[in-house]
C-alpha cells in the first residue's frame, strides 16, 4: 500500500540531525520501518573517548530498533553517519561529507538542539541559533531539496501564555542576526553578563536561542520548503515502536522517575495547571508529515511570487482543550499505575504534595527530601556504600525550580496548522502516522510510561513484579507506621505546651477577695 506520505519518502535521501537524541531515534526508526527511504545520512558528533564509528556502533545497538530490526533486518544498512557537531563552524563537516550531503539528499529534519536550560549563552547559541543558519545556507546548496523540517519547541515564545502557530519577534529585544553578530565577536564571559538583558522575559538560554532560531527561519529561510514544528513536553511513546519506551531523565521525566523511586514526595508545581505534554512517537510522525505537506505546497510557493513571501508554516503539537490533563491529575495516574506495577528499586512508597509557594517549597525540602535523605545516606556510609540521595536532591530541587515557569500556569497553544494537516491526511496516512492528541486516552497512556519506565529506565524484567509489589507493600505499612508514630508526636508535643501554658496562666491569676470587716463610725 503506497499512501501519500509514504509515496513522498520513497526513495528519498534524509539528513537527520540530533539523531542521536531521543526524538531523532524515533524519527530514523518510523522512517526505516514504515517508509521506503533509501537512505538516511545521520550527524554524529565526535566526543572525547569515543569516535563517530564506535557511537555509530552503540547507536545501532538501541532497544528502539528491536523491531525494526525483526521486521527489517538489514534496514539499519541504510543509515550512513556523518561526522559532524552543530556547535562547530560549518557543521564540522567535512568538505567531501558536504558535497555528498548536498548532491544526495531531498529532505532534512533538523532536530539537533541543547535542551540544558542553564546551558551558557554562547553555547547554547552556537547549536540552537547559529546551527540553524548553518543548516539553513547548507539547505540553499541542495539543488534537489524537497522538504525541510526544523524542530523547534512549543515553548520557545513562552513569553506569552497564548502562543499561536506564527512567529514572535516582538519577544525578542534585539534582532537575531544581532545576537549572532555579538556571539561572534564577544568573549563567551561578556555574553554571559549581557544575557539577562538580551533575553528579557525569557526563562533560559534554551527557550530564548530557540526563538531567535525561530526568527532566522523566518528571515533567511523564505525561499526554501521549510517548516518549524514545535512539540511540547515530550514523553515515553505511546505504541510504537514499543509503547513506553524512554531513553532519557531529562526534565519532567526526571520529575515522574525521582517519584516513582521513593524519592520526590514535594513538587513545586501547580496541580490545576494543564500539563502541556506529548508521545515521543507522535511528535516522530507529525515531523514526517509536515515535511511532506511542505514539499506538497512548495510548487504552489515557487508558482506565485506573492506565496513565496508567506512566512513558513509552524505545526504545534500539545495538549487539546477537549483533551487536557491537570498536573495534578497526571501525578495522580502515575503514582496510581506506579502503585499496580512497582519496581524492586523503590526506596520508599511513593506520594507526593503540591505547592506554588517559594518559600513554603524551600521549607517543606527540609522535612520531605533533606532529613530523610540524610538519613538515608548515613546508613548507606555506615554500610560502606557511596551516598547518593543528598546530591540526587540537589539536582532535583533545581530541576524544579527551572521547571516552575512550564508547569506553574496553563499555556493555550493553537494548532491549527497541525489540525489542517491532519484533515488533509488520508484515513490510511492517519493510520500509519498517528498524532490526534483529541483522542490519546490519557489512563492508557501513563499506564505504558510506567511500563516503559520500567523496563528501560530501571532493566527491570517482568519477572521481578510480584517481588516489587511485596517491597512497595513493606514500605507501605512503613509509611503509614511513620505517619502514626509523627502524628502521636506531634499530639505528644501539642499537649506539653498546651498544659505547660494552661498551667502558667492559672498560676498567674490572683484571686483578690472584698474584706469582711465593715467599718462603722463610733457613737
Amino acid at each position: 500500500m503506497q499512501t501519500d506520505i509514504l509515496q513522498f519518502y520513497k526513495d528519498k535521501s534524509v539528513f537527520v540531525t540530533g539523531g542521536t537524541g531521543f526524538l531523532g531515534k524515533v524519527i530514523i526508526e518510523k522512517l526505516l520501518r514504515s517508509t521506503d527511504v533509501r537512505r538516511v545520512y545521520l550527524l554524529v558528533r565526535p566526543k572525547k573517548n569515543e569516535t563517530v564509528e564506535g557511537r555509530f556502533q552503540a547507536w545501532k545497538d538501541e532497544p528502539v530498533f528491536k523491531i525494526l530490526l525483526k521486521a527489517k533486518p538489514e534496514a539499519l544498512k541504510l543509515v550512513t553517519p556523518i561526522s559532524g557537531d552543530c556547535s562547530e563552524p560549518g557543521l564540522g563537516l567535512s568538505d567531501g561529507d558536504r558535497r555528498m550531503v548536498t548532491a544526495d539528499v531531498q529532505v532534512i529534519i533538523h532536530s539537533a538542539a541543547s535542551i540544558r536550560f542553564v546551558e551558557p549563552l554562547q553555547r547554547a547559541l552556537n547549536i540552537n541559533t547559529r546551527a540553524t543558519r548553518l543548516m539553513i545556507q547548507l539547505a540553499k546548496e541542495m539543488k534537489g531539496l524537497e522538504a525541510f523540517v526544523h524542530i523547534s519547541t512549543a515553548f520557545s515564545n513562552c513569553p506569552s501564555q497564548h502562543i499561536e502557530e506564527r512567529f514572535y519577534p516582538e519577544h525578542l529585544t534585539c534582532p537575531a542576526a544581532k545576537v549572532l553578530e555579538f556571539n561572534e565577536t564577544l568573549s563567551p564571559d561578556l555574553l554571559d553578563k549581557m544575557a539577562p538583558a538580551l533575553m528579557g522575559k525569557f526563562p533560559n538560554t534554551y527557550t530564548y536561542t530557540k526563538a531567535l532560531a525561530e526568527q532566522v527561519i523566518q528571515m533567511e529561510g523564505q525561499d526554501l520548503p521549510i517548516c518549524v514544528f514545535r512539540p511540547a513536553i515530550i514523553l515515553a511513546n505511546f505504541k510504537e515502536p514499543m509503547s513506553g519506551w524512554i531513553d532519557n531523565l531529562h526534565g519532567v521525566v526526571a520529575l515522574i522517575y525521582g517519584n516513582t523511586y521513593g524519592i520526590l514526595r514535594l513538587l513545586y508545581v501547580n496541580p490545576k495547571a494543564d500539563a502541556i505534554i506529548v508521545p515521543g512517537d507522535y511528535c516522530a510522525n507529525v515531523a514526517l508529515a509536515s515535511g511532506w505537506q511542505v514539499a506538497k505546497n512548495s510548487e504552489s510557493r515557487s508558482s506565485s511570487q506573492l506565496a513565496a513571501k508567506k512566512p513558513p508554516p509552524i505545526y504545534t503539537l500539545a495538549t487539546t482543550k477537549s483533551n487536557s490533563i491537570t498536573f495534578g491529575k497526571a501525578v495522580k495516574l502515575g503514582i496510581h499505575h506506579n502503585h499496580t506495577i512497582p519496581v524492586t528499586k523503590t526506596i520508599w512508597y511513593p506520594f507526593a504534595h503540591f505547592t506554588t509557594c517559594p518559600w513554603l517549597f524551600k521549607l517543606g525540602c527540609i522535612f520531605y527530601h533533606l532529613i530523610p535523605g540524610f538519613f538515608f545516606d548515613l546508613l548507606l556510609r555506615i554500610q560502606g556504600k557511596k551516598p547518593i540521595l543528598m546530591r540526587s536532591y540537589q539536582k532535583i530541587h533545581e530541576v524544579l525550580l527551572l521547571l516552575f515557569p512550564f508547569n506553574g500556569k496553563t499555556y493555550e497553544m493553537d494548532m491549527n496548522n497541525t489540525n489542517q494537516l491532519w484533515d488533509s491526511m488520508s484515513p490510511e496516512d492517519r493510520s500509519i502516522f498517528p498524532f490526534d492528541m483529541a483522542t490519546l486516552n490519557w489512563e492508557e497512556y501513563f499506564t505504558r510510561i510506567l511500563s516503559g519506565m520500567r523496563v528501560f529506565l530501571y532493566k527491570e524484567s517482568w519477572d521481578t513484579l510480584e517481588q516489587a509489589k511485596k517491597r512497595l507493600f513493606r514500605f507501605y505499612i512503613l509509611h503509614r507506621s511513620l505517619q502514626l508514630v509523627l502524628c502521636l508526636a506531634l499530639g505528644k508535643i501539642v499537649w506539653i505546651l498546651y498544659s505547660v501554658i494552661a498551667n502558667n496562666y492559672i498560676r498567674s491569676i490572683e484571686v483578690t477577695l472584698p474584706s469582711p470587716v465593715a467599718d462603722f463610725p463610733s457613737i
